[in-house]
């Protein structure tokens, strides 16, 4: 067991390792500048994620909505995952495929910025909601891993977790949300 754990331990090492190289660190900045702007442009952070990114995309949303690490102001965020009700029911009325689309046709504005979570950057209702941000305008942000190889502009910025384990990028994806989160909160108190 203790050889397991260390396994895992020096797995996530790894990783952090790589994201801390400059190419990931100039794209976290690259990101949470563009977020910035947004925000203060009187946009929100719109979340959206399946499984397990569909719980960080909540965690994320309540980290900036209520406090990080400092008391300030809420910073403008929600979750496409919060709402079961209408997730639901468009599941059934007009499909899986559409809850994050229609979503955010009905409350995507002007200066929002879309961050879409997944793994493996294929779920359909993830490639469904880019697509439409695109068409909308609203500048989109996919954190996934290596295990998306789409090379077609699905998105304003991919960043792609140097993993194809998943749960090891999972982890790498609250890590930078924090980051940002933490920025965000910083740059807010300013």
């Amino acid at each position: 067991m203790k050889k397991n754990i260390r396994k895992i331990f020096l797995e996530v090492n790894e990783i952090n390792k790589k994201i801390y190289a400059e190419y990931y660190l100039s794209l976290i900045i690259k990101i949470i500048k563009l977020i910035s702007t947004r925000v203060k442009l009187g946009g929100k952070i719109i979340f959206c994620g399946n499984g397990g990114s569909a719980s960080d995309s909540l965690h994320l949303t309540a980290e900036l909505i209520g406090r990080f690490k400092k008391n300030r102001k809420p910073i403008s965020a929600i979750s496409l995952n919060s709402e079961i009700s209408t997730i639901t029911a468009i599941a059934n009325d007009v499909g899986y495929h559409k809850i994050f689309e229609r979503q955010l046709e009905s409350i995507g504005k002007k200066n929002d910025v879309l961050i879409a979570l997944s793994t493996s950057g294929k779920s359909q209702n993830i490639i469904n909601v880019l697509k439409k941000a695109k068409k909308m305008k609203i500048i989109s942000i996919l954190f996934t891993s290596e295990k998306f190889n789409n090379s077609r502009n699905i998105s304003n910025i991919v960043f792609k977790v140097p993993t194809t384990d998943v749960a090891r990028c999972q982890e790498a994806h609250i890590i930078i949300g924090h980051i940002i989160c933490e920025a965000l909160e910083n740059l807010k108190n300013r």
